[in-house]
């Protein structure tokens, strides 16, 4: 009894006590919540390059005892010949898969199984990377691994049949879902038959030989091409020492550099339709884009905000869902191409029955963006929220050194990030006005609908462009 009179005293004081309190909590609103400026400068990495021409990037990162490691070479699918397109893809499932040295694949995946270590290895349109994490203690197996594969992969001949197989599958599989079949034609309408508007067929993967993957390794793979971003728990004396025993008597070499052919396509205003017997419409429209070099980049991030890339906050997802109830989700945003244009699509899934409609709203809401300027709350807002957004790219130590590296490798100019916010903040109603003029061109924009197209509102003639079938082999 004794000891809940203990306990219950103080609760009745503090019940005495809280009424008191109470007025000057309600006074607290969020939204006259004041905060002080928030400061925030990028994160400094240690740039290091070793005699061979190796281009190392280091941040030390105790908290955990796990190091990351990521190496980046130039070489990508971009250089896929037309007749063998998918060849990137199977470069990368052969070499991960299929052993390296004198060490057998099977042998390979029991260490790192052993080691619970995780590697992955992705060929992308200009790179090839690895991503390697494991546990700081096991970091000299790790790099003795990763320097057998970027140096003597085996691509084992039973590997490469596996990821073949696996490959076919997919591509047979490649129209389960609408979204596949509208991305691809997308990218073919805009692209044409450059390798950024190509796909692997079941004959191109067919064609491919491990010839082919030696002669990309061959090519390619060398010290003065290879980029490595490592961040964790190490030492940085013990790191090096341990990079030059792994990769520093790989020899430098003279090389050519893969070949990044222009883009010379130009986009037709068109309707591709496909045949999909499923309740919703998938809906993309797009163009060509612009690259990273592009001088309006600042601008056209903050369009893009206003139109379709804020969520809630912007036009499309207002008009279209909150206003209209015509979609769960719509989008819009810019692909900024490293090297070439990448693509502007603005898209989203609507019932059969309102196709045409949303098509016609996404084409007008559009065309609106390049007849008046935004207006000062908008502007306000997406230049805020670009700006403040800015931060969680630099959450993790690993994604800070990374990110800094991918600068380097796709040669953004010096200060892009610490200049960044500021360049957004300078964007101008004027400037976005500008942007979507030159950007956004709805009267010549191909569009893409996947759905049951008897159940559709209206023909898609109606739309008064071109109809084209996606063929079927898509």
């Amino acid at each position: 009894m004794m000891r809940c009179r203990n306990i219950l005293l103080p609760l009745f004081l503090l019940a005495l006590l809280l009424p008191g309190c109470a007025p000057s909590l309600r006074e607290v609103r969020p939204d006259r919540l004041a905060f002080p400026p928030l400061v925030f400068h990028v994160p400094q990495v240690e740039t290091v390059e070793l005699p061979n021409g190796i281009r190392l990037y280091l941040k030390e990162d105790r908290e955990l005892p796990l190091v990351q490691v990521t190496a980046m070479l130039d070489a990508g699918s971009i250089g896929d010949p037309a007749d063998k397109t998918g060849l990137g893809g199977l470069f990368a499932a052969a070499l991960r898969t299929g052993g390296a040295g004198d060490t057998t694949p099977d042998a390979l995946d029991r260490t790192l199984e052993r080691l619970a270590a995780d590697l992955s290895v992705v060929t992308d349109i200009y790179a090839t990377t690895f991503d390697l994490s494991l546990q700081a203690g096991d970091l000299e197996a790790g790099m003795g691994i990763l320097a057998d594969l970027l140096r003597r992969p085996a691509f084992a001949p039973e590997r490469l049949e596996l990821a073949r197989k696996q490959a076919i599958e997919g591509i047979r599989r490649q129209n389960d879902e609408p979204e596949a079949i509208a991305s691809r034609a997308l990218s073919r309408a805009i692209y044409g038959d450059h390798p950024l508007g190509r796909t692997p067929t079941v004959a191109t993967v067919s064609a491919i030989r491990r010839d082919d993957l030696i002669d990309f390794h061959r090519r390619y793979f060398h010290p003065n091409n290879l980029w490595l971003a490592i961040s964790g728990d190490f030492d940085r004396t013990a790191l090096l020492a341990l990079i030059e025993r792994t990769l520093g008597d790989w020899p430098r070499a003279a090389f050519t550099p893969q070949a990044v052919p222009a883009v010379t396509a130009s986009p037709a205003p068109m309707v591709l339709v496909g045949q999909k017997d499923v309740p919703q419409t998938t809906v993309l429209i797009g163009e060509l884009g612009i690259d990273k070099s592009a001088p309006d980049l600042h601008a056209v991030r903050v369009m893009n905000f206003i139109l379709g890339g804020g969520g809630f906050n912007s036009r499309l997802m207002r008009e279209v869902r909150s206003n209209r109830g015509l979609a769960y989700s719509v989008y819009s945003y810019f692909q900024v191409g490293r090297r070439l244009p990448g693509p502007f699509i603005a898209g989203c899934e609507t019932k059969s029955a309102s196709t045409i409609e949303v098509v016609r709203l996404l084409r007008r809401l559009m065309a609106e963006m390049r007849e008046e300027p935004v207006s000062a709350g908008e502007l306000a807002l997406a230049r805020e929220s670009l700006v403040n957004s800015f931060v969680f790219g630099f959450t993790d130590s690993h994604e800070v050194v990374s990110q800094l590296l991918r600068l380097d490798f796709y040669g953004y100019p010096a200060g892009y990030l610490e200049t960044y916010r500021d360049r957004v903040a300078a964007v101008t109603a004027e400037d976005v006005l500008a942007a979507a003029r030159n950007r956004l061109h709805p009267d010549r924009q191909p569009v893409i609908l996947v759905g049951e197209v008897s159940a559709f509102d209206a023909a898609p003639a109606d739309l008064g462009l071109p109809v084209t079938p996606i063929p079927t082999e898509d």
